[in-house]
């Protein structure tokens, strides 16, 4: 308790740690957001590790620190802590900076699916190939059901998913890709699909609007993985479903550049994890793997029936 207290009785730790209920992020964008300089970031980040309030994700040579629970102390008194630090004289402008980091990744993903929509079916075909998954991806969606797809790209699984469901509603945040996709439901003649203009984090469907919400090879490219499935807890109705499809954890830092990719896929337990922590119940996982080729984590979660209780804030506000 005493380190814990230490280690937070500092006005930067106090806005770090504010920073940091909302989201994983570097210390290059933490001196950013806090304007200061990198040593001195890098030393208030050891102590609040150390005190187990952060953790650290390592993702090859890049390091994303986040509010840990570690700390048995701190978790009991996270809730009045959260509530406290709103109040903080620079927490706006704080908050102001951090939204600046989260639109650059958000327009660096844009620009780059802008830019390659064409060539995107070869691209990660070819650079990063992964075992056939899509049937078995397709046997966790339920049948007949109003199925709304989050980052269509160019709509490569949208026969597949109209052919299994009664309405599909695919959404994606680029243009050039959306044009890809209605070029191909159109040459394949696929009905039942409505395209969307719209981000992951904000979609533009009404609250428990789907029956189910897919996301196939998206979240490795969001800027804020947790606050996206929010999102589309949000817009499953009660008792219905949220199936991911994404990439294991691995090290191949190239994607970041040659694919977009925000995340060097993800570690079993941090995805279960999150689908809890954004409404989920009976999340269940997957992991299909093949030779010479990356592991693909296919998981499901059922939305709650239930009403869920009032916080102070949730962690992807």
């Amino acid at each position: 308790m005493l380190d814990l207290l230490k280690s937070l009785a500092d006005p930067c730790r106090l806005r770090l740690v504010a920073v940091l209920l909302a989201g994983e992020y570097t210390v290059q964008e933490l001196t950013r957001i806090m304007g200061m300089g990198q040593s001195r970031i890098s030393r208030h980040l050891k102590i609040l590790a150390e005190a187990g309030v952060l953790s650290v994700k390592r993702q090859g040579t890049w390091s994303y620190y986040r509010v840990g629970d570690e700390n048995v102390f701190f978790t009991a008194i996270r809730p009045a802590f959260e509530r406290e630090l709103e109040k903080l004289p620079q927490r706006n402008r704080d908050l102001a900076e951090l939204g600046k980091v989260l639109e650059e990744r958000r327009q660096k993903s844009l620009l780059f699916f802008d830019r390659h929509a064409r060539q995107w079916d070869t691209l990660s075909r070819t650079l990063l190939p992964v075992p056939g998954y899509h049937d078995r991806l397709l046997s966790l969606i339920p049948a007949d059901a109003t199925v709304v797809e989050i980052g269509v790209g160019t709509g490569a699984f949208l026969p597949q998913l109209a052919s299994h469901s009664s309405r599909v509603i695919g959404v994606d945040h680029s243009p050039a890709m959306l044009e890809e996709a209605r070029r191909r439901i159109a040459a394949d003649g696929v009905p039942g699909v409505e395209l969307r203009l719209g981000e992951m984090t904000h979609l533009p469907l009404e609250d428990g609007g789907a029956d189910c919400a897919v996301a196939n090879m998206v979240l490795h490219h969001a800027a804020d993985p947790l606050k996206v499935l929010v999102e589309m807890v949000r817009v499953t109705r009660a008792g219905g479903s949220v199936v991911l499809a994404d990439l294991a954890r691995h090290e191949r830092e190239w994607v970041r550049e040659q694919l977009a990719d925000q995340w060097l896929g993800f570690e079993e337990e941090e995805l279960v994890g999150w689908m809890e922590t954004a409404g989920l119940e009976k999340v269940r996982m997957e992991h299909m793997g093949a030779e010479g080729r990356e592991g693909v984590l296919l998981v499901r979660g059922i939305k709650s029936g239930r009403p869920k209780r009032k916080s102070s804030k949730s962690k992807g506000d």
